[in-house]
């Protein structure tokens, strides 16, 4: 089942305490491309400028990922660079050229229009449901990633992107701007109150929080919580959250879910995703994402599994 993933492909200048790396390969659409293609196939759709060159693109190929989506735009591709502290939740933005992102819009090529999985990276909320309402009902299932800018800038526009959604991945500090809810578990129904029968709340080292209306219909929510997988050393978080997304969506459509998977398939979408999560952290950039094989994203999967079992 293929995977259609529209996002961001950009280069990230980073700087941490464990040293800089400039220009290296970033984006949500790599990110979440790229996690999910250890899954299921993946299509990609987002643009890139005349410095992005055939050694970029085969970071993507050589993971199966059809590029046929990619527009090539005179100019340069979308930059961003940022700092880390000590602690990897504290960063400071240091530059953002947008480049040939700022005049995006998303096309769509016709062979993509009958993928069945959609994954909307964070651009513009009205690009996203622009291409949600390209692909009609033979998505099957949708899920999409906003942030604060949007969130704050554009509230109409976010409100109806989220009634296009099945699942919506967010952080914590999101979840609660774009509800005014402090805890969590109430923004959690409020979000699914807005259109998706899903939730994802991120919370960084802490791991993640799945929301997910009760299978009854009712107005009841049921959740599951998996913890941050423990790294000794987190080299770069830049691009975990999209690759815990493209993990989780990459694995919901290797099982053919719908718009309601079930409550095992969804938990385990979870722990696949913050398996992915995990291993972005591991090198700057999606340099970890290049060097893992399934054999290693299983053997963490087994880890996750006796790491947060509590009963013979």
């Amino acid at each position: 089942m293929s995977l259609l993933v529209v996002g961001s492909v950009a280069f990230d200048d980073i700087t941490t305490p464990r040293g800089r790396a400039p220009r290296v390969l970033g984006g949500s659409g790599t990110y979440v491309g790229l996690a999910a293609s250890f899954f299921t196939p993946v299509r990609v759709v987002g643009v890139v400028g005349e410095d992005f060159t055939a050694a970029d693109e085969a970071v993507l190929t050589r993971r199966g990922i059809d590029v046929r989506g990619l527009e090539h735009a005179p100019g340069k591709c979308f930059c961003w660079a940022c700092e880390y502290e000590e602690n990897p939740n504290n960063r400071r933005t240091l530059r953002t050229e947008l480049n040939v992102f700022e005049h995006f819009a998303p096309k769509v090529p016709p062979a993509y229009l009958d993928s069945e999985y959609l994954f909307l990276g964070n651009i513009a909320p009205a690009l996203q449901c622009q291409v949600r309402d390209q692909l009609g009902a033979r998505a099957r299932l949708v899920g999409g990633d906003t942030m604060n800018f949007w969130i704050t800038g554009s509230p109409k526009e976010v409100r109806q992107f989220l009634s296009r959604l099945h699942l919506l991945t967010i952080n914590d500090q999101e979840a609660q701007l774009l509800t005014g809810e402090h805890n969590l578990h109430r923004a959690a129904r409020a979000i699914i109150a807005m259109g998706p029968g899903a939730v994802v709340i991120k919370r960084g080292e802490h791991g993640a929080t799945l929301y997910y209306a009760t299978a009854n219909g009712g107005s009841g929510t049921s959740y599951f919580g998996v913890p941050g997988y423990p790294l000794e050393d987190v080299f770069d978080p830049t691009g975990a959250g999209d690759a815990f997304a493209g993990g989780m969506l990459g694995y919901l459509a290797q099982q053919g879910g719908d718009a309601a998977p079930s409550e095992a398939v969804l938990r385990r979408a979870v722990v696949y995703g913050s398996v992915m999560g995990s291993f972005a952290c591991e090198r700057f950039g999606v340099e970890r994402l290049t060097e893992i094989t399934s054999a290693d994203v299983e053997a963490r999967y087994r880890e996750f599994v006796a790491l947060t079992r509590f009963e013979a």
